[in-house]
């Protein structure tokens, strides 16, 4: 698995997914934000079950189609404290879900965030497994919300945060007074009441 840090906000790195295998591609497209991704040159892409017709044509200022991309991680500085960075998206091709492949990414662009001199960084959750996974990655509850009712999270760049079983659970509780589908709601009843995860260690490199 290969790292490749695309480039910081200044920079104005573009990255074209296949929105048919991830979701928020539009969102990479776009020049405003830094991104990292993970790389599986090794990797091969299983057939769709989505009709939909494959992304083609587009400016000339569009990179090509990423084809070895398997995760990728989009982010910019926070605009009143530039000690802190903002990862904004977070996508995982849709076959590679559940690899473990989300916290690793966010995992090395925390290494990368630190080696720049960020003190911070901060992710936002709509939804339980995001959640959990940022945890993965070392990130921990805030207690706070954004105005659309995301869960704020937060870690040091160059280290795991702490978390407390009570602050881990004050945030699932934030979404099991939701309205969620099925498997969200099973998710959320096998953890109650357990310890946050283990931070996995990502940086797997073969």
């Amino acid at each position: 698995m290969e790292f490749d840090l695309l480039g910081w906000p200044e920079d104005d790195p573009r990255l074209r997914l296949d929105y048919r295998r991830f979701a928020y591609a539009g969102k990479f497209v776009t020049a405003a934000t830094g991104k990292t991704v993970l790389r599986d040159p090794d990797d091969s892409l299983p057939p769709l079950d989505d009709d939909r017709p494959a992304p083609t044509g587009g400016p000339d200022s569009l990179p090509p189609l990423a084809e070895d991309v398997v995760a990728a991680v989009a982010f910019n500085e926070d605009r009143t404290d530039p000690t802190t960075l903002w990862f904004r998206y977070v996508t995982v091709r849709r076959d590679r879900r559940g690899d473990g492949l989300g916290p690793d990414l966010l995992h090395r662009t925390c290494d990368a965030a630190a080696d720049r001199g960020y003190e911070t960084v901060r992710i936002a959750a709509n939804n339980p497994f995001a959640y959990e996974a940022c945890h993965k990655a070392g990130f921990g509850f805030t207690g706070r919300e954004t105005g659309v009712a995301e869960l704020v999270l937060e870690r040091p760049a160059g280290a795991p945060a702490a978390v407390s079983r009570e602050a881990y659970q004050s945030g699932l509780d934030r979404y099991r007074a939701r309205d969620l589908d099925d498997p969200e709601r099973a998710f959320l009843a096998a953890r109650e009441g357990v310890e946050p995860p283990e931070i996995d260690g990502g940086h797997s490199d073969d």
